[in-house]
């Protein structure tokens, strides 16, 4: 599982049949109370929006989350913090 801040989000002009109305946004990764590296995430929970402190899981369990055959997703966002406590 891993921890993020959600910084924007992303337009495609192309994307799988299977992804069409999941939205995907721009995470900046929380690694030990340090900002890390950008992932490109699903919003699974189609909540999330900037700023916004959120929970994702990866690999297979991230396409899982969609309930469709072949879902082309590598990480999904789960669920949302309320409070980070550590400054960044």
């Amino acid at each position: 599982m891993y921890t993020g801040r959600v910084i924007g989000s992303i337009v495609a002009t192309i994307k799988d049949s299977n992804v069409m109305n999941i939205p995907f946004l721009a995470v900046r990764l929380i690694e030990n109370g340090k900002e890390k590296g950008i992932v490109i995430a699903a919003d699974s929970t189609r909540l999330a929006g900037v700023g916004d402190f959120v929970n994702m899981i990866g690999s297979k369990e991230a396409a899982r989350m969609f309930r469709k055959q072949n879902t082309p997703v590598d990480v999904a966002i789960v669920g949302f913090i309320d409070h980070y406590n550590e400054k960044l």
